[in-house]
């Protein structure tokens, strides 16, 4: 690939979107925020292998890209959540895809099971309330 030929050069609506999309953790990351806000411990428990390092990096990366909102709360101790925009949400029959293609070529017994059941793999999160002291 000549430098000219890179995803953002081409144009092309699959390369942008693997640019986004296009690493280990980052559709699992989306597959975890599916059904609604989750800290940063809760993802690092569920994502076992990422480190703190990795998913900071990833989060970071899909906020910038308007994928993930990022809600800091000023409470002792800090609260930070993590949840996905309707640019977010938009990815997901990306990964219900992912999920089908895995289920039906990539099968294998020694594989976890994953944590979305497939029927409510597109039920959107409940929308958020804020509570009378702006949480």
């Amino acid at each position: 690939m000549t430098p000219i030929d890179t995803a953002d050069n081409l144009g092309c609506p699959v390369a942008r979107t693997a640019q986004i999309m296009g690493n280990k953790w980052t559709p699992l990351i989306v597959r975890d925020l599916a059904h609604g806000c989750r800290r940063f411990s809760e993802l690092e428990r569920s994502l076992g292998g990422i480190s703190p390092k990795t998913l900071s990096e990833r989060l970071k990366r899909l906020e910038e890209a308007s994928v993930v909102e990022r809600r800091c709360y000023a409470e002792v101790p800090p609260r930070v959540e993590y949840s996905l925009t309707a640019k977010g949400h938009a990815l997901l029959p990306v990964i219900e895809s992912m999920r089908e293609f895995g289920r039906r070529w990539l099968a294998n017994e020694d594989c976890p099971t994953d944590p979305v059941e497939p029927e409510r793999a597109f039920e959107p999160a409940p929308p958020r309330i804020p509570d009378p002291a702006g949480r």
